[in-house]
């Protein structure tokens, strides 16, 4: 019994360990993409954030440039000073991709945070001794049992963060493909953005977006 309890815990970490940290949770695509990929693309992350933005569109960028994609920043086009001013960026944006003819213009956004708070069981953990150590005497049966050690469980708080990926057809400003993605507790912005930068494009090319 003691065995198959600490084989069930087991499994259980490793089963655990082997989930993705950020991944894609679903997609949808526009019947009007269906025969058409984008080559120039504008990578927006809409954010406040100033690092944030340059850390998630540079790891976008990244991502269409190994696959052949012309790819620019929105950062590099509007900066952070002028997305604090009161003109319109959207604008700025569309007049910057018309005057380069790009494509399509992709758009990430952090739509809601979550706190799961959840328990983690404690473990019990045997130290064998030699086999006939503790036969017959109360010395040995207590040093036997002796190395019976519990580690009390404990609650830990999960973030979990949610995006959404929009890629935009330049010239129309329809959406084409839209997909959500969860992120749980990041280690690291740099992290994440390269973790979230590789499977988004990866699923742009597997949905023929990209070349």
């Amino acid at each position: 019994m003691k065995v198959l309890t600490g084989m069930c815990l087991l499994v259980m970490a490793l089963v655990a360990g082997c989930a993705p940290a950020t991944q894609i949770t679903g997609t949808w695509k526009s019947p009007e993409a269906t025969t058409t990929t984008y080559n120039r693309i504008l990578v927006a992350a809409l954010t406040d954030n100033a690092i944030a933005r340059q850390t998630l569109e540079a790891q976008l960028q990244t991502q269409l440039q190994q696959r052949g994609i012309t790819a620019a920043k929105s950062i590099d086009v509007v900066p952070p000073a002028l997305t604090r001013g009161e003109g319109n960026t959207a604008d700025a944006l569309l007049d910057k991709i018309k005057g380069d003819q790009y494509d399509a213009i992709l758009t990430v956004a952090l739509v809601n945070t979550e706190t799961e708070t959840r328990y983690v069981p404690g473990n019990t953990v045997y130290r064998p001794v030699t086999r006939f150590a503790w036969y017959g005497t109360f010395r040995g049966y207590y040093t036997y049992w002796r190395p019976m050690m519990y580690d009390p469980g404990y609650y830990r708080e999960d973030k979990v963060y949610f995006l959404e990926t929009n890629l935009y057809d330049a010239a129309t400003e329809k959406l084409l493909w839209s997909a959500q993605s969860q992120s749980y507790n990041p280690s690291s912005l740099q992290r994440f953005s390269e973790k979230f930068g590789e499977i988004t494009v990866a699923r742009m090319q597997q949905e023929n977006l990209i070349r």
